[in-house]
């Protein structure tokens, strides 16, 4: 499902704040949500992460961080993967004060059903999320939901994919990530949706150049 770039009409009372977003609008000064995905400054320490520039991956026993990048080492897929059950993670540019999950989710949802897709709206943890059926290269329908949360000048999507979309115990691990991912939004000013750089360690970014064909 792509993510579109279209101009926004979201406005905070439109839908329930993330955790993390409503405590960047209070008058008192951002305080530390209950779990995330966090934003750095809230980032528990002493928690061992893969560094991939915007977003860190806590590292989990029994999940296989997948990562997809280009030549230039600019990362394109991060796929966490556990037993059948996965979930790719995206992060992307969004406004300070306002969430953009409310106006997202409306536009996945209706251009699903305009596909003839089966898709609904479930509640969750983090509040209203998309669950679908969706076909998976051979044809077989997959399980998939979306949840998005809303940060300061951040949003993560997460896409669960496999029996995990439909019940969270067959791979708790994979929602334990979800929980643990921290994201890092640098300073400078991008477009509401535009995705933050994601990028490979050095020591990945020489190992995939030297698996690039010659």
């Amino acid at each position: 499902m792509p993510f579109r770039k279209r101009p926004r009409h979201v406005r905070p009372d439109d839908a329930p704040q993330s955790e993390a977003l409503a405590y960047s609008m209070t008058s008192g000064g951002p305080q530390k949500p209950e779990f995330g995905p966090w934003d750095e400054q809230w980032a528990p320490e002493g928690v061992a992460r893969l560094d991939l520039g915007s977003m860190q991956i806590p590292a989990v026993e029994g999940v296989e961080v997948r990562v997809q990048a280009g030549p230039d080492g600019n990362v394109e897929h991060v796929v966490l993967v556990s037993g059948a059950g996965a979930v790719e993670f995206g992060v992307f540019a969004a406004p300070r004060t306002e969430g953009i999950w409310d106006e997202v989710r409306a536009e996945m949802l209706r251009e699903m059903k305009a596909g003839g897709l089966g898709v609904h709206e479930d509640h969750g943890r983090y509040g209203t999320e998309l669950v679908a059926q969706l076909p998976d290269p051979q044809g077989q329908l997959v399980d998939v939901r979306y949840v998005g949360v809303d940060g300061p000048r951040w949003f993560v999507r997460a896409t669960f994919q496999g029996p995990v979309a439909s019940d969270a115990a067959h791979a708790p691990v994979l929602w334990e990530c979800l929980e643990g991912l921290v994201v890092v939004r640098d300073d400078e000013p991008r477009p509401v949706r535009e995705p933050l750089p994601v990028r490979l360690p050095p020591e990945m970014a020489e190992q995939a150049q030297e698996q690039q064909p010659g």
